[in-house]
């Protein structure tokens, strides 16, 4: 009998679902320190904000100056503030998104060998919309813990239910929605553009036979599509951070907080927090690539051998 392999077989929805939600918290558990400075050097310039209320203004001054900043004024633990929200977002998040996205894709090619940039960028704004409907929330939550100065006594939140409880009873049910529309805009580019690039970048190596479908072409392609998407979804991004964590009624709308941006601070504004943004969103990418192709793997590995008698 021949050996199995695990890649002579495609692993099946289940298995892309538990393998990007697993494969993704993974990956924050590495790059949460950078996504948490990304926010803070986001949302700095802002004249009020509900994380910082009873605070004076903290300046923070590139990646490694707002994490330095952070561990000696806050203690190291502020890195991770957020993190429980962060992981609840990820299992959520990333198993519609990335797990469901072969399915989808193939959904729009009705079945056809051939997968054109059309049937991708559909696939990616689909599974990108369905990620945000389901996970806003938890979402919400964790940029609001990112947002907060730990510091003093005056935290507005002490626990990721107490966060949930505590915006909803201050801002109603919608308050744990805010920010849906530039996170599902913000999503749908960094969906179209993060699995695209690494969805064309793999199949560019492996038909031109640079690379085999293994380690040092998942890290390539990880790292090629966290670089696109940075670049493209940065503006987005930055007004999503600010109008979620923004007070009741500092925006009328997220239009209103991109103009207020342009206005006050200059288009610069859009860039903030580029590096950490990059460094995280392209690690985060290496690391949760990688091990969702190895989980994949395993898991089918897992599964035949389940269902192969001895």
């Amino acid at each position: 009998m021949v050996g199995f392999r695990a890649g002579d077989v495609p692993p099946t929805a289940t298995v892309k679902f538990i393998g990007a939600g697993t494969a993704a918290c993974i990956a924050d558990l590495f790059t949460f320190p950078l996504d948490t400075a990304k926010v803070r050097l986001q949302i700095q310039g802002e004249t009020k904000s509900p994380a910082n209320t009873g605070h004076g203004p903290v300046k923070y001054r590139g990646v490694f100056g707002t994490i330095s900043t952070m561990v000696r004024v806050e203690g190291p633990r502020s890195l991770y503030s957020g993190l429980v929200a962060g992981l609840q977002r990820q299992m959520s998040f990333a198993s519609v998104r990335i797990g469901l996205y072969d399915s989808v894709k193939q959904f729009y090619t009705k079945g056809s060998d051939h997968v054109g940039i059309g049937s991708r960028l559909m696939a990616g704004c689909t599974t990108g919309a369905m990620a945000v409907a389901m996970a806003q929330p938890t979402d919400v939550v964790k940029v609001r813990f990112q947002a907060q100065i730990s510091a003093g006594a005056n935290k507005r939140y002490h626990g990721t239910m107490d966060a949930y409880r505590t915006i909803a009873k201050e801002e109603g049910f919608r308050g744990l929605w805010k920010g849906t529309g530039p996170n599902i805009t913000r999503n749908a580019i960094v969906n179209c553009t993060e699995l695209v690039t690494y969805d064309l970048i793999k199949d560019a190596l492996l038909k031109s036979s640079l690379m085999t479908d293994d380690l040092p072409c998942h890290f390539t392609s990880a790292f090629g599509a966290g670089f696109c998407t940075t670049v493209i979804a940065s503006p987005v991004d930055v007004v999503k951070t600010r109008y979620m964590n923004s007070a009741p009624g500092q925006y009328s709308s997220a239009l209103n907080c991109a103009v207020a941006m342009l206005a006050k601070e200059g288009p610069k504004a859009f860039y903030k927090g580029f590096m950490p943004s990059f460094l995280r969103l392209g690690s985060w990418n290496v690391v949760m690539f990688v091990t969702y192709e190895q989980l994949k793997r395993a898991l089918m590995a897992a599964r035949h051998n389940w269902v192969t008698p001895l």
